[in-house]
């Protein structure tokens, strides 16, 4: 098993992939599992993986409309991820920090901090080289302001304007990736500012955190695919009251101390992904007859089917299939009277390619028939 499992990434998130899932059973919890993710649009926020003592870990998913968090169970039904990333059980690639030898952590950037001890670490030859570092610590604020995902598809426009541009949505397009999610501040005293627009949670100011730095935050794969950003966490205070996504590089988050800090050097890595395919396509007796298959590793939900004859898509049949399992598959039937001659009947899975899939997997969403018809 590779050190890190990618279902999907950041990257297509925020693209307004909602789609494709991971089911919560598919991922292990045994042992020091770390992970990161999002939940669905029918139950918007952010996972976060914590250590349930030595032996376990376990999912917290944050709730978007008031910053609390719930502990998911396995075949509970609730657990379907558009985005996640996490790790096997990797207490053997956990390499403690010397907090000592960081120096003074009081109102540092966070994010600075784990870059210093990934370098000190390199130096000095207790911690290995990886592209992606998984990181585990127990931190102590002055303040932090925290946000929770409350819409998936908040990067749809962004994908709009690879191909066309629209003046309804130009200012949505251009705000930042958090500027579009909760806030919420977590904080000794409230501000006594009713204009305020970060809502006050409480002063819960323990946290819990897990998550992963990416020496190549550009490609996207578990943090904001930009210069710079390397450092992206989840986390729960430790009373277990509040959850979300850290939001370490806001203003007004500082950072009192750290009480403890694991690094993971997470060298190899999978990416999970979709792949629709069609499978057969027959026509006897006046019936087409094909398979939709889910050939990827991921769960499809809402798959468009596009039954086309002579190439005629102003007249075409369209299916859709509400969810399509990972490794599954189904069979249609569907009368079809042609008039006599050659026709050439072809069916589509995701015509309009809402689903996410790398372009060399596409080929395989289509299938053609030649079909003489008496």
């Amino acid at each position: 098993m590779s050190d890190l499992t990618i279902a999907n990434s950041v990257s297509d998130l925020i693209l307004g992939d909602v789609q494709e899932h991971l089911p919560l059973e598919k991922i292990p919890l045994e042992g020091d599992v770390l992970g990161l993710g999002t939940t669905t649009s029918i139950d918007n926020g952010e996972l976060s993986f914590l250590r349930d003592g030595d032996q376990q870990s376990a999912i917290w998913r944050c709730v978007a409309h008031d910053g609390s968090i719930i502990r998911l169970t396995p075949g509970d039904g609730s657990g379907h991820f558009p985005y996640v990333c996490f790790t096997r059980d990797a207490a053997a690639l956990r390499r403690p920090v010397d907090l000592g030898a960081l120096g003074d952590q009081d109102t540092r950037p966070l994010q600075n901090l784990v870059a210093q001890a990934i370098a000190q670490g390199r130096q000095l030859g207790s911690l290995e080289a990886a592209p992606i570092y998984g990181v585990r610590l127990l931190a102590h604020w002055h303040e932090l302001v925290i946000t929770v995902a409350s819409k998936l598809c908040m990067g749809q426009q962004r994908r709009n304007r690879g191909i066309a541009s629209s003046e309804a949505g130009t200012n949505v397009a251009n705000l930042s990736l958090y500027d579009m999610l909760q806030h919420y501040r977590l904080a000794p005293q409230p501000r006594g500012d009713a204009d305020d627009p970060i809502r006050y949670l409480g002063r819960s100011m323990q946290w819990d955190c897990c998550g992963f730095f990416d020496t190549e935050p550009e490609q996207g794969r578990v943090t904001v695919p930009q210069e710079g950003a390397h450092l992206h966490l989840h986390g729960c205070s430790t009373d277990l009251a509040y959850g979300g996504h850290l939001h370490h590089e806001h203003p007004s988050t500082r950072l009192e101390r750290l009480e403890s800090l694991w690094l993971y050097p997470l060298s190899s890595i999978k990416t999970l992904g979709s792949d629709l395919a069609i499978e057969s396509l027959t026509y006897q007796a006046g019936a087409l007859h094909f398979r939709v298959s889910n050939v990827g590793s991921m769960d499809i939900s809402d798959v468009g089917v596009a039954v086309v004859i002579d190439d005629l898509y102003s007249s075409h049949r369209y299916l859709r299939i509400p969810w399509l399992t990972a490794g599954e598959g189904e069979d249609f039937t569907m009368p079809l009277s042609l008039t006599k001659g050659r026709h050439k009947i072809s069916v589509i899975a995701d015509p309009e390619q809402m689903v996410i899939e790398v372009s060399e997997r596409r080929a395989n969403n289509r299938m053609d028939l030649d079909v003489m018809a008496a």
